[in-house]
């Protein structure tokens, strides 16, 4: 265990210019007095690895020391191989990159381990769309991923939901996210850090000028922060609906993560062998549409006026069929032949 965590110090150190004794702790969820022993043991290893004191201070190597990739386990090899995202890597104009860096890896691995880690790519595929739906054309993707990563400014012509659909921005990429399928770029522009899909992105421009970026931003704490404020956001109400033993079982398959969470946490068994539950909702629109796809198996108990439009778009569902349905004036319904 410690010879692992003396490697992953070292290669920490060599990856970045300097990194503190707390930094290192934090990373390695160890003390600081622990990092400040191993340290130790590597200088006393012949590790040229020293201190600086002072508020900008740190542990680093000497400029120019490297250690050779060597010391890797073989579930390391294969965890390195199922990182590797090929489609992605070819979404963003990588391709022959990865595909270059996984043959150095291979070449340096072991012959045990190289022939256990290749399998991996007979084995398992990630195909990151979701079901019934093909990714989105994306022919601006390689260009923001340059600006990315080159900390270029871009401006680009945007389609968006809201009036005006077409507008024109300037604005700072920080990341790429791949959520569901989809690419969205996280940028800073006059109103702060937005969020938009690459795909909706009509035309762009990568400028010339270079721009710093915001000290101590992470983007992975960023698209956390976005996608617990966008939840916040878009579910507006609350409704209490009966769901069977059926139905119950069937909302993991059907329902966002946000929806079976508070179905989860809200559960509370009936008589009849039924629950009732609380769920997020966005609009009564959105509500009905997702709550007719469990059919018989969910009722809706309030708010009044959803259970009334769920009456409501039952009874019209039926005249298709040739049935009515009579809506009491309580929100029941009554079949009539």
């Amino acid at each position: 265990m410690r010879a692992s965590r003396l490697v992953s110090i070292l290669l920490l150190l060599q990856t970045h210019d300097r990194l503190t004794a707390r930094e290192l702790a934090e990373r390695l969820e160890v003390s600081e007095r622990t990092i400040y022993r191993d340290i130790d043991s590597l200088s006393a290893a012949g590790v040229p690895v020293y201190g600086e004191a002072g508020h900008q201070g740190g542990f680093r190597l000497v400029a120019g020391f490297r250690t050779r990739l060597t010391g890797l386990t073989g579930q390391e090899a294969e965890a390195l191989f199922l990182t590797g995202l090929p489609a992605a890597a070819g979404d963003l104009g990588l391709g022959e990159a990865a595909a270059a860096a996984e043959l150095k890896l291979m070449a340096a691995l072991p012959e045990t381990m190289r022939g256990r880690s290749g399998r991996l790519r007979e084995r398992f595929h990630l195909d990151t769309p979701p079901w019934y739906h093909e990714g989105d054309p994306t022919p601006h993707l390689t260009a923001v991923a340059r600006a990315v990563w080159h900390q270029r400014r871009v401006r680009f012509r945007y389609l968006r939901w809201e009036r005006p659909h077409e507008v024109e921005r300037t604005a700072e990429p920080y990341g790429l996210v791949l959520k569901g399928g989809h690419w969205y770029v996280v940028a800073r522009g006059s109103e702060g850090f937005r969020t938009y899909r690459v795909s909706r992105i009509l035309d762009l421009t990568v400028l010339d000028d270079v721009f710093e970026r915001e000290e101590g931003f992470d983007l992975v704490a960023h698209w956390r922060a976005y996608l617990a404020d966008f939840d916040a956001r878009r579910y507006q109400g609350k409704a209490v609906v009966r769901l069977s033993p059926a139905g119950l079982e069937r909302l993991p398959h059907l329902a966002e993560a946000a929806t079976v969470q508070a179905a989860a946490e809200t559960a509370t068994p009936e008589p009849d062998g039924w629950t009732r539950v609380s769920l997020p909702i966005e609009s009564d629109e959105q509500a009905v549409g997702d709550l007719l796809r469990l059919g018989p198996d969910a009722e809706v108990i309030a708010p009044r006026r959803l259970r009334e439009r769920m009456a409501e778009a039952l009874a019209a569902t039926a005249g298709h069929y040739g049935l009515a349905l009579a809506i009491s004036g309580t929100g029941g319904r009554v079949p009539r032949a």
